[in-house]
């Protein structure tokens, strides 16, 4: 189980909430704001919600309605894996990450391309592919570095992701063309 101060007086059981990028169902909601989610075996496996410590800060965003505008790129809460944060430093008033990214999420990625951290949406600046791993690197504004947990996050830390899922769909749709 996961106990969390929302904030929000208006949630409901069974509505899809992200915690740090990582799509959860509530399950028991007070009107105080605290609102309590089950996390499975796989979701604590493939995210960092494992590692969160009682008071840590999260990342919150409620689903999108169709009729809502979609300001970014398309983010399910479905967490593909886990990223290594190798590097902060300031930049022109913003803060440049560089991540260490599995081999097996990289392909998803290109410059320029979208990506989702603990949740936010953003720009892929770098690809610098390494053995095993690729390294990419994103700016943090100072809007986002301010009203999100990315403040809190050292080099070491393990960070959710969510890769374009156009990509994949593009990758499974050519499958069948690739194969001799």
């Amino acid at each position: 189980m996961l106990v969390l101060e929302t904030g929000w007086n208006d949630l409901e059981p069974g509505e899809s909430i992200a915690v740090n990028g990582v799509c959860l169902t509530v399950t028991e909601f007070a009107r105080g704001g605290r609102a309590t989610f089950f996390v499975s075996p796989e979701t604590l496996s493939r995210t960092s919600l494992g590692r969160l410590a009682s008071g840590a800060k999260v990342n919150l965003e409620r689903s999108v309605r169709l009729e809502s505008r979609l300001s970014g790129h398309l983010v399910q809460g479905h967490v593909d894996g886990k990223a290594r944060l190798t590097s902060i430093s300031p930049e022109g008033g913003a803060h440049r990450l560089e991540l260490a990214l599995p081999a097996e999420l990289a392909r998803y990625c290109v410059e320029k391309g979208s990506i989702a951290l603990d949740g936010i949406s953003l720009t892929i600046n770098s690809l610098a592919a390494g053995e095993g791993e690729t390294r990419i690197g994103v700016t943090i504004i100072p809007h986002t570095w301010e009203h999100t947990n990315l403040n809190t996050a050292r080099p070491g830390d393990d960070i959710n992701v969510e890769v374009d899922v156009m990509a994949k769909y593009v990758e499974r749709l050519c499958q069948p063309y690739l194969k001799p």
